[in-house]
């Protein structure tokens, strides 16, 4: 009775064995030839942004960061401080979230070309739990806690739901993010104003004459630890004792920096990063049905995103640093009770765009192929060169390495951050004459498929002509 049991077992092993095999075969990654050569080139750049705006984490504590004035702030420190703050920050953060939508759709669309059913889907969500994976080897082994990589996982498998969206539905998403962010940032900002003002009004009591209640000593000391918090003491105090441990072993590293990698992938995501990402996977996926981000559209849609975002963009993030600027008071007490409305991500959102459409200005004129050119390989290993600018500047700035943490000025960290960027850009076009992917991107897509890729160039003919360009639309 058992034997014709286990004959049907078998069988339903062996079938769904086989169904594994031929799906392995019929599913494999992008080829050279399928690539879409800008975004590679796009990717380039974003990915050595990144360690333009990553590298005050990397090279000293972020109290530093948010005050600068705890360190030398004059001459070129000021200066790139200013560059950095007016024009540049936030923008290459949002260059990757545009990218990594655009990619969901041209990964999901490919597979669905080749197969039906429920194979697309599996292969997608099995890709974004190995870069969850390797999100948290980047932020517990490397270290870093400012990855970005867990949240694009995360968040990517909920943009799943909406790749049917058109382009104009996704556009109204992304926009309804942006208010969902402004209005999270003015309800905190709000909530903490309350703390200042009736602290304040029981600072003014006369206490000899009237004793204050529990809730007028709660509203006290909420305003004193909010006050408190912004002295050059209490600063200065954190910022040695950050120092301190990175500046030890690896083990003391760990426990200073995973508690903050847990604090970022937790709270952190949903209070900040939920939305912030989201605005641009959105924006990166309509842009991508429509061809913009592919650089398809005309060039007056370029000139429109720089015109408007950059003509928009840099006033509203001049009246937001307009104070620190010109009093040089990093304090988020005097900012909180002195602001009426918080607009970092307006001010964010209009620069990424704007600075997004002077790159596509420069991709369209045809004067700057040889820089999407140099820029092409990095972007093809933007995921080996996002990991190991984690690893490099470790070594760099850890105790464990040559221990530069805290130790560089504003304007000696970006000399590392021109050297960094001139290896990969070095080692990323040596490696793609002799490898199909880089080594990460080979990991990653051996394990979403399965089956070991490819890995080693077979032939001259499969090598890729970096200086080869997508076609520029004609219409000007």
């Amino acid at each position: 009775m058992l034997q014709p049991q286990l004959f049907k077992v078998k069988a339903y092993l062996t079938a769904y064995l086989n169904f594994l095999l031929m799906s392995s075969n019929a599913f494999t990654p992008t080829g050279a030839g399928e690539r879409i050569l800008l975004l590679d080139s796009l990717r380039g750049i974003a990915v050595l942004g990144i360690l333009f705006m990553n590298i005050p984490g990397f090279s000293g504590p972020t109290i530093a960061h948010d005050d600068p004035t705890l360190s030398d702030f004059t001459g070129a420190n000021y200066y790139l401080w200013v560059f950095d703050s007016w024009f540049f920050e936030g923008s290459q953060r949002a260059l990757f979230s545009m990218l990594f939508g655009a990619g969901i759709l041209l990964f999901i669309s490919r597979l669905q070309k080749r197969e039906t059913g429920m194979m697309p889907a599996e292969y997608f969500f099995k890709r974004q739990l190995w870069l969850l994976t390797f999100g948290l080897f980047n932020a517990y082994i490397l270290l870093w806690f400012w990855d970005i990589l867990f949240h694009y996982a995360v968040i990517g498998m909920m943009l799943f739901a909406f790749r049917r969206l058109s382009p104009k539905h996704l556009l109204i998403a992304a926009f309804a993010c942006v208010l969902l962010q402004l209005g999270r940032e003015n309800v905190n900002l709000y909530r903490d104003k309350a703390i200042i003002n009736k602290g304040e009004a029981v600072a003014s009591l006369d206490t000899s004459a009237n004793k204050l209640t529990p809730i007028q000593k709660d509203d006290l000391q909420a305003m004193i630890r909010l006050k408190e918090g912004d002295t050059r003491a209490s600063k200065e105090k954190r910022m040695e004792s950050s120092i301190r441990a990175v500046q030890t072993s690896y083990f003391t590293l760990y426990n200073a920096h995973s508690e903050r990698s847990f604090r970022t992938e937790t709270g952190g995501m949903f209070y900040f990063l939920f939305f912030d990402i989201l605005v641009f996977m959105f924006v990166g996926m309509a842009f991508f049905k429509t061809g913009i981000i592919t650089g398809m559209h005309k060039t007056s849609t370029y000139w429109w995103l720089f015109v408007i975002g950059l003509g928009l963009g840099l006033p509203v993030s001049y009246l937001r640093l307009h104070p620190d600027m010109t009093t040089y008071q990093f304090s988020h007490y005097l900012h909180t009770k002195n602001a009426m409305v918080d607009f970092y991500t307006l001010s964010r959102t209009l620069r990424a765009l704007g600075i997004f459409g002077a790159i596509m200005l420069m991709y369209k004129s045809g004067w700057f192929k040889w820089f999407f050119t140099l820029m092409r390989p990095v972007g093809q290993m933007a995921f080996t060169n996002y990991l190991m600018q984690s690893f490099m500047c470790g070594v760099i700035f850890y105790g464990v390495g040559f221990g530069y943490f805290g130790k560089m000025q504003r304007y000696e960290t970006y000399l590392v951050v021109a050297a960094i960027w001139t290896i990969e850009i070095i080692w990323s076009h040596i490696w793609l004459r002799q490898f199909r992917f880089g080594p990460f991107e080979w990991l990653w897509r051996s394990l979403t498929y399965w089956k070991k890729q490819p890995f080693v160039l077979s032939s001259a003919t499969e090598k890729v002509d970096f200086t080869q360009v997508d076609p520029v639309d004609a219409r000007k």
